[in-house]
Parts: structure tokens; C-alpha cells; sequence
């Protein structure tokens, strides 16, 4: 698999409890098969709440939330002021498009980490509680009246390593055929 520089890393947080937003650290430790070393969502079967109450036993495919900042400035021309981690990502990027990487395509993200992308994140009715109207502003409909959710990718930690602010993203991606994100 070949890597290219896409991009950086321009925040990091964490969060053990279930809150919406999660809380801006220096670094974050990647635990391989689990993913962020003290955040609510590690761990190798689902820890989201309504997955748990589902199945608790489903394979955890949203071990790392990951939102490209350009959301951001778009959100800001739509008068939300939305900030790294307020909209519960791990890792806030800069210089990637997220949204259009295939399932499967591998991060690494500074010296040692390594992500495998599996999909797409759902935005719940919890953005909305956040800023009242956001939830309408981070969706979009495609030219074929598909929904277009924009509210990042998440991800598999293939390889542990720590990921703070600055870290270079380096993208590959798998064999063809590719396949589109969807929610995961």
C-alpha cells in the first residue's frame, strides 16, 4: 500500500464519560483493537449506547471519531461557531476530505498510530440538543436525493501509538474496488 501526506492533525480529545462534546487534551494514546486510551468508546465490542442496548457483543467499528476542520468554516457561513471536539471527535484534521475515502483506507497519523476507516458517523438527535438547528446544517442531499452526512468518519485502531496537535496524516488506500462510506 502506497502512503501520501494528505493532511494534519489540528486537535485531539477525549472523553471517559458519554457527553456529546469531548474534552481538548495535548495527546492522545491509540491502544491497538481499541482504540482511545480513556475515552468512553474504547474497547473492542460497541460502547455506544444505543448498539449496547442492541447487541453489547457487536465488533466496536467506532473505536475513533475523526472530523476534517473544513466542516467547521463551512458550519461557521451557516452562523454555528463550532470548535475541535465539540462534536464528540477524537481527532480534528485539516487537508483531508474524509468523506470521500473509501471503507478501508488506513491512516497513519504521526510516528506510530495506524487507523482503518469503517465508516460513516450518524449525526443523532444529541447535535441538535447541542445547537439548536445543527443537525439540518451537517446534513445535505446528493444529486440523487441521497442523504449526505458530514459530521466526520470513524474508525479501527490497527496500531497504538500517541497523536497530538501538528501530527502529519498519511493516506492509503486499499485495493480496488473501492467502496463508499457508510454509517457505521
Amino acid at each position: 500500500m502506497t502512503f501520501t501526506i494528505a493532511g494534519r492533525v489540528l486537535c485531539v480529545a477525549r472523553d471517559a464519560e458519554h457527553r456529546f462534546s469531548k474534552r481538548p487534551v495535548s495527546e492522545i494514546r491509540i491502544v491497538a483493537g481499541l482504540g482511545i486510551e480513556g475515552d468512553a468508546h474504547s474497547g473492542a465490542t460497541v460502547k455506544h449506547r444505543s448498539r449496547v442496548a442492541v447487541d453489547p457483543s457487536q465488533p466496536n467499528l467506532r473505536q475513533v471519531h475523526l472530523i476534517q476542520a473544513e466542516l467547521f468554516e463551512e458550519l461557521k457561513g451557516k452562523g454555528f461557531d463550532i470548535r475541535g471536539a465539540d462534536l464528540g471527535e477524537n481527532i480534528t484534521t485539516q487537508g483531508i476530505d474524509l468523506l470521500a475515502l473509501p471503507r478501508g483506507a488506513i491512516l497513519r497519523i504521526g510516528s506510530d498510530a495506524v487507523l482503518e476507516v469503517t465508516g460513516l458517523r450518524n449525526p443523532c438527535a444529541q447535535i441538535e440538543q447541542f445547537r439548536s438547528g445543527l443537525l439540518q446544517a451537517v446534513l445535505d442531499r446528493g444529486p440523487h436525493g441521497e442523504v449526505i452526512r458530514k459530521t466526520g468518519i470513524m474508525a479501527i485502531a490497527r496500531s497504538g501509538g500517541l497523536v497530538r496537535a501538528g501530527d502529519p496524516i498519511h493516506v492509503g488506500l486499499p485495493a480496488l474496488p473501492h467502496f463508499p462510506l457508510e454509517r457505521v
